[in-house]
């Protein structure tokens, strides 16, 4: 595993941003709760969990709390149209005899808001415990959104967490959603997933479980070449330090890639990710006696885009878990350092305690993190 170098900027200069279909997280818009009383007419009460921009047809969706709001980012005194997705009555009782929360915990909170087509999103909510995904219809028609949910609603094992309180992260590409969530009830199985949304029945793919992950950076389509069989999805996390002793509680961050053509391995690797790779995500100030701050826990990360679609600019979020010094930073990096990050010497496990050290035998064909030329995923 590779350290990706950073530099760390406190301040970001506004540049022009090209219309488009944004997901943000709502980690970083918490200002908008202040004044959300617009959203939340008619007494309907909730909380924020996806936020989807598309700024070329001026709508915003929200997915809240047994509800997906659908506003005008540019006339907010227009009337919210809403839509009413609560779980099933025998999830919200099965969730309460669980011990959970019935104000926040055993109800349908929309997570994943992606954009499918056109005139389609793909949503996803927790469905108290029970997570659910399903179509949501907007049309082609900028003055009047259709705004309806499909009826055919599939199981979101894999696509979303049981709870609305687990950090949670993913992407939907041509056809495939890239998800970091757990796939229990209790949280304890967590992994990176690729499965289809399309019905194609395509085998899903997964990491190997970890004992702990906290998935809530982003995840990012990001092609590697001109080449569509060069593509990757980029994922950004926090997690306990797999290389860190056995009672070390160290925190890192990571960012971890897939190839999008990986279809798994064979006997015991069946169904799961053959190119999966992470680097640790450095975010450090230097300090007096060669001592380096470390900011070392993602909080949230944004991709700013350039003209150039395999070189964007990478923004991160991190603060520190010292126990002594309390702050924050924001560091920028580029693909180029990552991709250097990736291409470099990699760690493996190793001895009779199986522990992760450098690896410095022959590079073996085809280079770990990359795919054989004849085991495309179609």
């Amino acid at each position: 595993m590779r350290r990706a170098k950073s530099s760390p900027h406190l301040r970001l200069s506004r540049r022009e941003m090209p219309r488009r279909m944004v997901t943000r997280s709502v980690t970083l818009l918490d200002d908008l709760r202040n004044g959300s009383a617009v959203f939340w007419q008619g007494g309907v009460s909730g909380r924020y969990e996806a936020l989807l921009l598309d700024e070329d047809q001026g709508w915003l969706l929200v997915g809240g709390k047994d509800h997906i709001y659908l506003l005008r980012p540019d006339s907010l005194d227009l009337p919210t149209r809403t839509i009413h997705w609560p779980a099933a009555r025998e999830h919200v009782e099965h969730c309460r005899l669980a011990g959970k929360s019935l104000e926040t915990e055993c109800a349908n909170f929309v997570r994943l808001l992606q954009p499918f087509n056109k005139t389609h999103v793909y949503t996803c909510g927790t469905g108290a415990f029970h997570p659910q995904c399903t179509y949501l219809h907007l049309g082609h028609s900028t003055e009047e959104p259709s705004f309806t949910l499909s009826h055919v609603v599939e199981s979101g094992r894999g696509k979303c967490p049981f709870s609305p309180r687990e950090p949670f992260t993913a992407r939907l590409t041509d056809g495939q959603l890239y998800a970091g969530t757990s796939v229990d009830f209790m949280g304890a199985n967590a992994a990176i997933f690729r499965t289809s949304v399309r019905g194609s029945g395509q085998h899903y793919i997964r990491t190997e479980a970890y004992d702990h992950n906290w998935l809530n950076g982003g995840s990012f389509s990001i092609p590697d070449t001109h080449s569509p069989d060069d593509d990757k999805v980029y994922f950004f996390f926090r997690e306990r330090a797999v290389e860190a002793g056995q009672w070390d509680r160290r925190v890192y961050s990571r960012v971890a890639r897939v190839c999008k053509n990986d279809v798994g391995g064979k006997r015991s690797l069946i169904n799961r990710w053959t190119t999966f790779l992470k680097a640790r995500l450095v975010c450090s100030v230097p300090g007096p006696s060669g001592v380096d701050t470390q900011f070392d826990e993602l909080e949230d990360i944004f991709v700013l885009e350039t003209k150039d679609p395999q070189n964007p600019t990478i923004y991160g979020v991190f603060s520190t878990s010292s126990s002594i010094f309390r702050g924050s930073a924001v560091c920028v990096y580029s693909m180029a350092s990552i991709r250097a990050a990736f291409n470099g010497p990699f760690a493996h496990k190793e001895g009779p305690d199986y522990r992760w050290v450098e690896y410095k035998g022959r590079i073996p064909y085809p280079r770990p993190g990359t795919v054989s030329p004849n085991k495309f995923f179609k």
